[in-house]
């Protein structure tokens, strides 16, 4: 049986993308995004909000086209796979930090409020490339 890494999530920008370069440059970008769910308090039975929170990277021609219209509060479609990194700091201390590495992004704003929709992934979406509505031409190549 082959292994699967897949995620797919449904949410909104917590803050803009930021675009990078690693040494030998390539192009990074990341962004947090946070995805709402509704589940019932055990205690009470009242019906609460729950937020989880994903850090969301791209890289290369990806990262450098789309991440100045990746804004604070954008609505997304984001499909890729999971991965944990981990590094020691300056005190030795381990950090752990799951990212989701994206290989497609839909903006899911409705026209007018910035977003137009789209897929901007390069497969697996629906193959439309429409633009934000503020964006006339977009660097496609």
């Amino acid at each position: 049986m082959g292994n699967l890494n897949k995620v797919m999530i449904i949410g909104n920008t917590g803050r803009d993308a930021e675009l990078r370069y690693t040494a030998n440059g390539t192009a990074v970008s990341d962004f947090s995004m946070a995805v709402n769910s509704r589940r019932r308090a055990q205690q009470s039975g009242e019906w609460e909000d729950e937020t989880e929170w994903f850090q969301v990277v791209l890289f290369g021609d990806r990262a450098e086209r789309i991440s100045q219209y990746i804004t604070k509060g954008k609505q997304l479609y984001v499909e890729g796979r999971l991965r944990t990194r981990n590094w020691d700091d300056d005190q030795g201390v381990r950090h752990y930090r799951t990212e989701v590495i994206a290989n497609n992004i839909e903006f899911l704003d409705r026209r007018g409020e910035g977003g137009g929709g789209g897929d901007w992934g390069g497969g697996g979406g629906s193959g439309r490339s429409a633009a934000p509505s503020d964006v006339d031409d977009l660097p496609f190549e």
